[in-house]
């Protein structure tokens, strides 16, 4: 079992699907930040659902995956992961400015979220006029997944996030998901 901390406690289990979330870097105000951290009352799963629904909002920052090259990049860099044998893709979402995986990693997860987020920081980037910049926020949050029944709510839940955030009316019609058809 791999486990640290950063912001965020990281409990890694060897062999064991992964929930993962990141955000682009900037995507929310340090105050709402700030809120999550003092919340000491509210469990992991209900302060990470208050956070996701600040993102649905975009009301801060950057929503570059709302545009179909950026989002199209960070798709195919999920693939990749996948292709290359990392990991098992078995849902994922890229929203205007986050992005969402259930995954069952071969690797560390470290090799695999920087294999996604290194590849495609640069060419969303290059595709921006903005080199050098930071586009991640370094750390994501990830949750490992301890059931059947738990993995099958995750990916519904990852698959339904448009559905939630009003981007779509039906999870197949968005077209970065696992879901589209």
């Amino acid at each position: 079992m791999i486990y640290y901390e950063r912001n965020l406690p990281h409990w890694l289990p060897p062999g064991k699907p992964l929930f993962v979330t990141w955000r682009l870097y900037g995507s929310l105000p340090a105050v709402a930040l700030e809120a999550l951290r003092k919340d000491v009352e509210s469990s992991q799963g209900k302060k990470f659902l208050r956070f996701d629904r600040q993102l649905d909002t975009e009301r801060f920052g950057p929503t570059w995956l709302r545009q179909p090259e950026m989002a199209r990049i960070v798709s195919a860099a999920i693939g990749e992961v996948s292709h290359k044998g990392l990991c098992a893709v078995h849902a994922y979402v890229v929203m205007p400015n986050h992005v969402h995986l259930l995954l069952e990693p071969k690797v560390e997860l470290k090799e695999i979220t920087k294999a996604i987020k290194g590849c495609s920081a640069r060419e969303c980037n290059k595709a921006l006029n903005r080199m050098g910049q930071r586009f991640w926020q370094d750390e994501s949050f990830d949750h490992w997944v301890r059931s059947a029944t738990s993995f099958e709510r995750i990916r519904k839940y990852i698959e339904s996030n448009p559905v939630s955030a009003g981007l779509v009316k039906e999870a197949k019609d968005w077209q970065w998901s696992s879901a589209f058809k």
